[in-house]
């Protein structure tokens, strides 16, 4: 070793040499220094010991050490300053432990795989001080803040904001108390500013809008519906007995004036996360060590800058060096951009594969489709008057239907179009017009998605219900066709199911966003009557594994040999070879809603559903985690090519975004964790496999589908006729009620808490 490296070893020894005592003296170590080099008999037990290693990118580590991880009591220093002292587990922070950044900011608490999670306390470098809860690196569940202007807040969290019941203190004596929303005063809450005054009622958007009530400390107050809007804005103000008040005070002075001075303090912004400093260490997740190697062969761990950009940083010779006085950066090169013979080492992104074939013209359907779109834009474009959310009984009559003829020159209310004369029905037009007002769903890009100039597609083949499905170019909504019996089922429930949807925000049952039906004119008079839904799967996250899941047995496995499994392949029940774990704050939320939404479907008389599953590997490096089924027999590889495969900070990266944690919601985008299950050779009479204790980091997506079957005549006879010749609690066609308690049985098996 030159006398460079050593001066640089020294130095590191200087620093650290502090933090060792203290973990020497919190563990007493048996083993060998790691001065001596010495590494336990691979072929014995493996036993922590204590070690020390200066990493080729310039990282330092000193602490316990076991097969090739730092674990247990460890001290990690980064050559930008970034230093973590704590517990370790093969390779991860998990326990207590110390992150400090080179600004100053602190992180004192609980980590669990790398990310600040649990209870602990950040202090930044301007002051700002969090203590509470966390999870995946963001406030979430109870807490304070003391911000660095002197404000204070102390209250429920969620997902990094403000969001829940919360008391906000400002400088200047004013203060908040009641409820908040992504960060800001929205609900029921009241205001006390220093000078007495007070504002009890209602709030949305950090502003007062609705119902609320003005008082002064003389007694007087005014009450009335508040909005900054003022035509909007009206009430009464009474003054006090004892005063006559001031008779042209104006309500929106309140807006003007008063909460001019209480605006809530952004904090302060972590520069870098923990997770995304963590070094992939050779054989972590299951990526061969070879895969992590320099072309020089030494090892260069994959990490992340302070500036969030993804580096494999390597020193040009192989070692540690040093340039323009900053210690441990030496020569430093960028690995993508290093070339070994004339391949370039880059990230790739293959596309991936479509579902579906595009509805172009010749197409048996193409007519159709131009039907479709036609009377999708004159429902959604059509003035119609303000609705609000309190619905009368009448506009969910299943006779409040619209009928519109589309004659192909045209009419006073439609355009002339190149399709064949044809009639359009929409059903309940104001309940669905007012649903898309409940899903947020913007009329304009509702229309561009399913009627601009991209075709739809259609999936290549029918279910067993005989229904066609077709995507829209976006993949944002599905439209399947159903028959005149799943009609009534749906105007039938629609009063309840509306319901269902403004109480429970979280639900997952399907989202309808319309209902009607084309009837062609002429000797066929044919009637294709179809419902919009929203797609499950629509994300920038390729799904690589999807399953439909019911909890019964029979009949309740795909088809297709393992060599035709695919990421668009459907797997059913005895197909399922994961347990899917999710975080408690997620878990209790999922059983609590899963009660909710089966209770509805059992209230309506609703059978035959399914929990629709998709998978997206946030690691797909480890081919064996993809194998098609569960089953103990059968090659079965997957072939992963064609999908876009992250690294684990890559994805952190993405998920860590404060923008797209708000995409994340009970059933969209879920980091969660897979469990691989395997079944015995009788795997038909076992429905949840035998757990493997293999684990694989996920982004899961689920919802409840299938929800237009009731049990009617037919379904009492398939039950009477299957039950003699199979086990009458294996096949699907049984009563609601004992399908909705299998069902809650089931999924209640096979999602568990992540612990």
């Amino acid at each position: 070793m030159s006398k460079e490296n050593n001066g640089i070893v020294k130095a590191w020894e200087a620093t650290v040499r502090k933090s060792q005592a203290i973990a020497k003296k919190r563990t007493p170590m048996s083993v060998a220094h790691a001065d001596d080099e010495d590494e336990p008999d691979a072929a014995g037990p493996c036993h922590a010991y204590h070690a020390e290693r200066v990493l080729s990118n310039g990282d330092f580590y000193t602490g316990q050490w076991m097969d090739n991880f730092p674990h247990g009591h460890g001290k990690y220093l980064w050559p930008d300053g970034c230093m973590y002292v704590g517990e370790w587990y093969r390779g991860k922070t998990m326990g207590k432990g110390k992150f400090s950044w080179p600004s100053g900011a602190t992180y004192e608490g609980e980590f669990k795989t790398g990310y600040m999670d649990g209870r602990g306390t950040y202090t930044g470098s301007s002051g700002d001080t969090y203590r509470g809860y966390w999870v995946m690196n963001l406030k979430h569940g109870h807490g304070t803040k003391s911000f660095s202007n002197g404000d204070y807040y102390e209250g429920e969290w969620r997902r990094g904001l403000q969001d829940g019941q919360g008391r906000y203190q400002w400088k200047n004596g004013n203060h908040y108390i009641g409820q908040w929303r992504n960060g800001v005063m929205n609900g029921n809450g009241t205001m006390i500013w220093s000078n007495g005054n007070r504002y009890d009622g209602c709030w949305e958007d950090g502003w007062p809008k609705g119902n609320g009530t003005y008082r002064w400390p003389d007694g007087s107050f005014y009450v009335g519906v508040w909005s900054k809007d003022t035509t909007d804005q009206n009430g009464s103000y009474y003054p006090s007995i004892n005063s006559d008040g001031n008779l042209d005070w104006d309500p929106q002075e309140v807006f003007a004036v008063d909460l001019n001075d209480c605006q809530i303090c952004p904090g302060e912004k972590v520069s870098i996360f923990p997770s995304q400093k963590m070094v992939n260490w050779p054989g972590l997740e299951g990526e061969p060590f070879q895969k992590r190697k320099g072309y020089d062969g030494s090892f260069r761990p994959r990490r992340e800058s302070m500036d969030g950009t993804l580096n494999d940083y390597f020193w040009g010779n192989g070692e540690a060096g040093s340039v323009n006085g900053v210690e441990g950066l030496g020569n430093l090169q960028h690995e993508e951009s290093v070339k070994k013979g004339n391949v370039s080492q880059q990230l790739r992104l293959k596309p991936v594969k479509r579902p579906g074939v595009t509805i172009s013209k010749g197409h048996k359907n193409y007519e159709l489709m131009l039907n479709l779109q036609l009377g999708i834009r004159h429902s959604v474009g059509r003035p119609a008057p303000k609705t609000t959310l309190d619905l009368r009984a009448s506009a969910f009559d299943p006779k409040e239907k619209v009928w519109t003829k589309f004659p192909p020159e045209g009419s006073k209310y439609t355009p002339p179009h190149p399709s064949c004369d044809f009639k359009w029905k929409d059903y309940c037009p104001v309940v669905f017009r007012t649903l898309r007002k409940l899903f947020k769903v913007d009329p304009a890009d509702y229309m561009i998605s399913l009627c601009g100039n991209d075709a739809l597609r259609e999936l290549s083949s029918p279910g067993k219900s005989g229904s066609f499905f077709y995507l829209t170019n976006d993949d944002r909504y599905m439209i399947k066709t159903v028959k005149k019996a799943e009609v009534k089922v749906l105007l039938r429930m629609l009063p309840a199911y509306y319901n269902h949807f403004r109480a429970f925000e979280n639900t997952l049952v399907t989202k309808f966003y319309g209902l009607h039906c084309v009837k062609l004119t002429g000797a066929a008079q044919k009637k294709v009557r179809f419902v919009i839904m929203g797609n499950l799967f629509c994300s920038e996250y390729a799904i690589h594994r999807r399953f439909d899941l019911k909890g019964s047995s029979h009949g309740r496995t795909t088809d297709k040999p393992d060599a035709e499994i695919d990421p668009t392949t459907t797997l059913k029940d005895l197909d399922l070879n994961y347990i899917f774990r999710l975080q408690k704050v997620w878990f209790q939320e999922f059983c609590r809603q899963v009660d909710r939404d089966c209770d509805f479907l059992e209230q309506e008389r609703i059978m035959d559903y399914s929990l629709l599953v998709g998978l997206h590997f946030r690691e797909t490096s480890s081919r064996d985690c993809l194998t098609p089924r569960s089953r103990t027999s059968g090659n079965g590889d997957f072939d992963n090519e064609g999908m876009p495969q992250l690294s684990r900070i890559d994805m952190d990266q993405l998920l860590l975004d404060p923008t797209r944690w708000a995409s994340i919601k009970l059933g969209i985008n879920m980091p969660a964790r897979v469990e691989q299950t395997v079944r015995r050779s009788d795997y038909d009479t076992q429905l949840v496999g035998e757990p493997t204790g293999q684990l694989y980091d996920v982004i899961l997506f689920f919802g409840i589908i299938d929800i237009l079957q009731d049990y009617d005549i037919s379904k009492k006879l398939e039950h009477a006729y299957k039950s003699f010749q199979y086990d009458p609690t294996s096949i699907s066609a049984v009563d609601p009620k004992q399908y909705s308690r299998r069902f809650r049985d089931f999924i209640f098996r096979v999602f568990l808490e992540d612990t």
